[in-house]
Protein backbone atom coordinates (compact mmCIF):
# COMPACT_ATOMS: atom_id res chain seq x y z
CA UNK A 1 0.00 0.00 0.00
CA UNK A 2 1.45 3.52 -1.13
CA UNK A 3 1.15 6.16 1.54
CA UNK A 4 -0.34 9.57 0.92
CA UNK A 5 1.54 11.98 -0.71
CA UNK A 6 4.53 14.11 0.88
CA UNK A 7 4.10 17.86 0.15
CA UNK A 8 6.85 19.47 2.60
CA UNK A 9 6.85 23.48 2.74
CA UNK A 10 9.89 24.96 3.88
CA UNK A 11 9.15 26.76 7.80
CA UNK A 12 11.32 30.07 8.94
CA UNK A 13 14.16 27.86 10.07
CA UNK A 14 15.27 25.63 6.63
CA UNK A 15 15.51 22.82 8.58
CA UNK A 16 12.03 22.34 9.32
CA UNK A 17 9.22 21.61 6.98
CA UNK A 18 5.45 21.16 7.26
CA UNK A 19 4.20 18.58 5.11
CA UNK A 20 0.87 20.65 3.48
CA UNK A 21 -1.18 16.71 3.40
CA UNK A 22 -0.92 15.72 6.96
CA UNK A 23 0.23 19.02 8.92
CA UNK A 24 2.59 17.82 10.15
CA UNK A 25 5.85 19.00 10.86
CA UNK A 26 9.55 17.35 10.33
CA UNK A 27 13.15 18.22 10.83
CA UNK A 28 14.93 17.40 7.34
CA UNK A 29 18.43 16.71 7.03
CA UNK A 30 19.68 15.48 3.89
CA UNK A 31 22.87 12.86 2.03
CA UNK A 32 23.96 11.14 -0.49
CA UNK A 33 23.55 7.21 -0.87
CA UNK A 34 27.09 6.10 -0.76
CA UNK A 35 28.44 3.12 -2.94
CA UNK A 36 29.26 0.79 -0.20
CA UNK A 37 25.53 1.13 0.68
CA UNK A 38 24.08 -0.68 -2.13
CA UNK A 39 23.56 -4.33 -2.67
CA UNK A 40 23.96 -6.64 -5.66
CA UNK A 41 21.16 -5.56 -6.97
CA UNK A 42 22.87 -1.94 -6.97
CA UNK A 43 19.48 -0.44 -4.42
CA UNK A 44 20.56 0.54 -1.06
CA UNK A 45 20.74 -2.47 1.03
CA UNK A 46 17.19 -2.43 3.05
CA UNK A 47 19.64 -2.55 6.37
CA UNK A 48 20.90 0.74 5.54
CA UNK A 49 17.86 2.53 6.05
CA UNK A 50 17.97 2.35 10.07
CA UNK A 51 21.83 3.87 9.54
CA UNK A 52 19.88 7.03 7.54
CA UNK A 53 17.71 6.75 10.42
CA UNK A 54 20.46 7.25 12.97
CA UNK A 55 21.95 9.99 10.92
CA UNK A 56 18.56 12.18 11.03
CA UNK A 57 18.66 11.24 15.45
CA UNK A 58 21.89 12.83 15.57
CA UNK A 59 21.39 15.68 13.41
CA UNK A 60 18.03 16.59 14.98
CA UNK A 61 19.44 16.34 18.12
CA UNK A 62 22.70 18.26 17.54
CA UNK A 63 20.79 21.02 15.61
CA UNK A 64 18.65 20.85 18.89
CA UNK A 65 21.87 21.59 20.99
CA UNK A 66 21.49 18.57 22.76
CA UNK A 67 23.67 15.78 21.28
CA UNK A 68 23.48 12.31 21.41
CA UNK A 69 27.37 12.39 22.90
CA UNK A 70 26.09 14.90 25.59
CA UNK A 71 23.48 12.65 26.62
CA UNK A 72 25.35 10.04 27.18
CA UNK A 73 28.20 12.29 29.08
CA UNK A 74 24.69 12.90 31.62
CA UNK A 75 24.68 8.90 32.33
CA UNK A 76 21.89 7.94 29.62
CA UNK A 77 21.60 5.45 26.93
CA UNK A 78 18.58 5.01 24.28
CA UNK A 79 18.99 1.42 23.35
CA UNK A 80 16.41 0.69 19.88
CA UNK A 81 14.15 -1.62 21.15
CA UNK A 82 11.44 -1.79 18.36
CA UNK A 83 11.71 -0.67 14.37
CA UNK A 84 10.07 -0.70 11.69
CA UNK A 85 10.61 0.11 7.92
CA UNK A 86 8.57 0.16 4.93
CA UNK A 87 9.98 0.38 1.61
CA UNK A 88 8.66 1.95 -1.31
CA UNK A 89 11.05 2.85 -3.82
CA UNK A 90 14.79 2.11 -4.53
CA UNK A 91 17.87 4.72 -3.74
CA UNK A 92 20.55 4.18 -6.00
CA UNK A 93 24.18 5.20 -5.67
CA UNK A 94 24.72 8.93 -5.14
CA UNK A 95 21.24 9.72 -5.10
CA UNK A 96 20.22 12.55 -2.44
CA UNK A 97 18.08 12.04 0.07
CA UNK A 98 16.04 13.70 2.60
CA UNK A 99 15.67 12.26 5.82
CA UNK A 100 12.43 13.55 7.89
CA UNK A 101 12.37 13.25 11.60
CA UNK A 102 9.86 13.77 14.39
CA UNK A 103 9.60 12.98 17.92
CA UNK A 104 6.91 10.43 17.82
CA UNK A 105 5.09 8.72 21.01
CA UNK A 106 6.41 9.50 24.38
CA UNK A 107 5.45 7.54 27.46
CA UNK A 108 7.88 7.38 31.14
CA UNK A 109 11.06 5.40 29.88
CA UNK A 110 10.49 4.96 25.85
CA UNK A 111 10.08 6.93 23.08
CA UNK A 112 9.58 6.90 19.46
CA UNK A 113 11.33 9.05 16.37
CA UNK A 114 8.69 8.61 13.34
CA UNK A 115 10.99 9.19 9.81
CA UNK A 116 10.16 9.37 6.51
CA UNK A 117 13.12 8.94 3.42
CA UNK A 118 12.64 10.58 0.18
CA UNK A 119 14.22 11.51 -2.84
CA UNK A 120 15.20 14.94 -2.80
CA UNK A 121 14.87 15.80 -6.80
CA UNK A 122 11.60 13.81 -7.47
CA UNK A 123 10.14 14.17 -3.64
CA UNK A 124 8.95 10.52 -4.16
CA UNK A 125 8.88 8.75 -0.39
CA UNK A 126 11.45 5.68 -0.34
CA UNK A 127 10.87 4.82 3.16
CA UNK A 128 9.02 5.34 6.20
CA UNK A 129 9.09 3.72 9.97
CA UNK A 130 10.13 4.51 13.39
CA UNK A 131 12.54 3.56 16.04
CA UNK A 132 11.40 3.18 19.35
CA UNK A 133 13.65 3.46 22.46
CA UNK A 134 13.95 2.84 26.43
CA UNK A 135 15.62 5.15 28.58
CA UNK A 136 18.33 3.64 30.63
CA UNK A 137 21.44 4.76 33.00
CA UNK A 138 24.93 3.23 32.68
CA UNK A 139 24.12 0.23 34.59
CA UNK A 140 21.45 -0.73 32.06
CA UNK A 141 18.09 -0.09 34.41
CA UNK A 142 15.62 1.65 33.06
CA UNK A 143 14.95 4.99 34.26
CA UNK A 144 12.80 7.93 33.30
CA UNK A 145 13.74 10.33 30.26
CA UNK A 146 16.12 12.74 31.04
CA UNK A 147 14.91 16.42 30.98
CA UNK A 148 16.73 17.78 28.07
CA UNK A 149 15.01 15.09 25.50
CA UNK A 150 11.73 15.73 27.39
CA UNK A 151 12.43 19.20 25.95
CA UNK A 152 12.81 18.37 22.79
CA UNK A 153 9.38 16.68 22.29
CA UNK A 154 7.88 19.70 24.49
CA UNK A 155 9.77 23.03 21.79
CA UNK A 156 9.89 20.44 18.58
CA UNK A 157 7.37 22.80 16.41
CA UNK A 158 3.86 22.44 16.46
CA UNK A 159 1.98 20.56 13.59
Amino acid sequence: MRPKPFRPQPLENPSFVRDTTSGLVWFRCEMRTLYIDTDRSQVVYHSNYLKYFEFARASLMRETKYPYKQIEEDGFVYPIIKTELNYYSPLFYDDLMYIHIRPGKLERVRLQFEYLITKAEQGEISCTGFTRHCAINEKGVPVEIDPQTLRLWQEFPDS
